[in-house]
């Protein structure tokens, strides 16, 4: 693809990495035959192909986005299987990142929908906020057929029952040769999921690792809405904290058990490569960075002490395949834990989770769901396990079969409890 920046336009450095990843598509069209929304929709200005086509004139000429630019690029759900399919290495990641950005600058939403992204990113990100919000749509729950689509659909998403707060604490000292790794507690998650970082530092501990469990948000959720000022902030604080620690004893790995997360630690060190301050701090903690699962496929798990008989439909989240290109991983760690794991069909697209997503495109974001459901049922398994708490959230709630994190399973495999959405399914059997 040619590009016609101008030398002042490039001396943006924003523009000046935009730049090298427009020049790098070859209008093959390879990336429409796996992007959800052109699959569902068929237009191919919601292809990644024609995505980079609108963005490429926005940025060259300099100008404002327009609401037709905004819908399409809103459409897109940075799954990111178009990068997993492009044969000329185009970074479609950090392209629709700047995209946003720059759409959060120059255009002006209705109303609406501008209250909505601030509450999502003033709530979300910060646990204190985000409980008191689930406590208020429990009390609006009986008034929801005469909300908005969008409210409904943040409704239909909020637990019915919310978990208790976990405690979280630091390990006691022990000998320097032990490894030692951080675990990110996140924010969504420490809410709706903690027992999933629960099963997670009883399982690295069952390994004789210790475990350092760091609060907060990484800034993911925000970023994607465009905010990237807001999502460095948030971001800032966790990495000084990480290098800190890491810098006083060694990590051997930040270990991250939400797909979303990771993906966005391991690219701080783009996001923050013109920071002064933090850059090579930001470096470090992208390099330290391993999902649960990547960091436990080098390990010896132990060996099962119950063999529960369960078929489990892996269901991959695009930021752990397409994201972070980890895909056998989760898979071998059930087989080696006793699971019969089956394949979904389809595998490759979103269940339209997308971390705010579903909240914003709830008619897609429902599509998708439906689809990935039907595929599911397909497998005939008794439990779906995936490593995104985004993805857990959009399933579960319409899945027949429980849907809980893989950490879980291998957590209750080696000696942990039986995982809650499996025990909440086994009760209700019986």
């Amino acid at each position: 693809m040619q590009t016609r920046f101008s030398a002042a336009q490039l001396a943006d450095p924003d523009i000046a990495a935009a730049e090298p990843i427009l020049r790098k598509c070859v209008h093959c069209g390879f990336c429409t035959a796996t992007c959800p929304t052109y699959v569902l929709l068929g237009d191919e200005l919601d292809s990644p192909r024609g995505r980079i086509y609108l963005i490429k004139d926005m940025l060259e000429q300099g100008r404002p986005a327009t609401e037709r630019v905004v819908r399409h690029i809103d459409r897109c759900l940075s799954c990111l299987a178009c990068m997993t399919t492009c044969p000329s290495g185009v970074h479609y990641q950090h392209l629709i990142d700047h995209a946003r950005a720059h759409v959060e600058r120059t255009y002006r939403r209705p109303w609406p929908d501008r209250l909505l992204r601030s509450v999502l990113s003033y709530v979300l990100p910060y646990p204190g906020r985000f409980r008191w919000a689930l406590r208020l749509a429990s009390l609006t729950r009986p008034f929801a057929s005469v909300l908005p689509a969008q409210l409904r659909a943040m409704l239909a998403l909020a637990p019915r029952r919310l978990p208790k707060a976990a405690l979280q604490s630091r390990p006691s000292p022990s000998p320097s040769n032990r490894r030692r790794v951080a675990l990110l507690a996140g924010c969504v998650q420490t809410v709706v999921g903690p027992e999933i970082n629960a099963a997670t530092e009883r399982l690295l501990q069952r390994l004789g690792i210790d475990v350092v469990t760091f609060p907060g948000c990484c800034g993911s959720i925000v970023h994607h809405l465009g905010r990237d000022e807001h999502a460095k902030a948030l971001a800032a604080p966790l990495i000084e904290k990480l290098y800190a620690e890491h810098t006083s004893r060694a990590f051997d790995a930040i270990v991250v058990n939400a797909s979303g997360c990771g993906t966005h630690l391991k690219d701080y060190d783009y996001i923050f490569r013109h920071d002064s301050t933090l850059a090579a701090k930001a470096a470090t903690v992208s390099a330290l960075t391993r999902d649960v699962a990547e960091f436990l496929a080098d390990c010896d798990l132990p060996k099962p002490v119950i063999a529960p008989g369960l078929t489990v439909a892996y269901h991959s989240a695009c930021s752990m395949q397409h994201g972070q290109k980890i895909d056998a991983a989760p898979r071998d760690l059930l087989a080696r834990a006793g699971f019969a794991v089956k394949e979904i069909a389809e595998g490759h697209l979103c269940c339209g989770s997308a971390g705010t997503y579903n909240m914003l495109q709830p008619e897609i974001a429902s599509r998708l769901r439906e689809r990935k459901l039907e595929n599911i049922a397909r497998t005939d398994a008794q439990v779906v396990a995936t490593g995104n708490i985004g993805c857990i959230a959009q399933l579960a709630p319409a899945c027949p079969a429980p849907v809980m994190h893989t950490v879980e399973l291998l957590d209750w495999a080696t000696g942990g409890p039986e995982p809650v959405a499996q025990r909440r399914a086994r009760s209700h059997g019986e």
